[in-house]
């Protein structure tokens, strides 16, 4: 990708890290999704047709890459299946990045979120590798809300929580595991 065509990984990665404060990456936020949409919905429509290794030529476009694919469209498509769209290509990003070890230098919050798409995802695998990154982070908080999402995986294989805007019929067992608070 050429620096005129990365300037939007400069400008989420700004974006998320600088002019957001924590406690607005988690959570409904409307003026937060209204401006993730307005920002980077359009890059993520563009850019979320293209293969993983597009983004793994340098460190700073493969995070905001992961941003892109797996945060916004949190954000963007809440309560709808298309939140979950680009989970396996944010997936193949963040291999690839733990791969080039650009993980390493990363501040705790950004090394967070690299290592999301693999808490989010319904694989077995990458609920046990999330596990043991989120374990090296040292935070206590993080790593149990991994463990719980790891847990939901190993009993239902997905998370049931995303079982009616994915169509899916859900069990008994998962209607009381997502009643019980099991629904992030």
């Amino acid at each position: 990708m050429t620096a005129a065509r990365q300037a939007w990984a400069a400008e989420l990665l700004h974006f998320w890290f600088h002019r957001l404060r924590p406690g607005q990456w988690f959570g409904r936020n409307d003026l937060v999704d209204m401006a993730l949409h307005r920002r980077f919905g359009r890059d993520l429509a563009m850019l979320g047709r293209r293969p993983a290794g597009d983004f793994l030529h340098d460190p700073l476009t493969a995070r905001a890459a992961i941003l892109l694919f797996d945060q916004v469209p949190r954000n963007l498509f809440r309560k709808d299946a298309r939140a979950f769209a680009y989970d396996a290509l944010a997936r193949a990003i963040t291999r690839g990045t733990l791969a080039k070890g650009w993980d390493r230098p990363l501040a705790m919050p950004e090394r967070h979120f690299l290592y999301m798409p693999l808490m989010h995802s319904e694989h077995v695998a990458d609920q046990r590798l999330a596990l043991r990154l989120f374990a090296r982070l040292g935070d206590t908080r993080t790593f149990t809300f991994c463990r719980d999402h790891a847990r939901m995986i190993e009993r239902f294989g997905r998370f049931p929580h995303r079982n009616a805007v994915l169509g899916r019929k859900s069990t008994r067992a998962e209607k009381r595991a997502v009643a019980a608070g099991n629904a992030w």
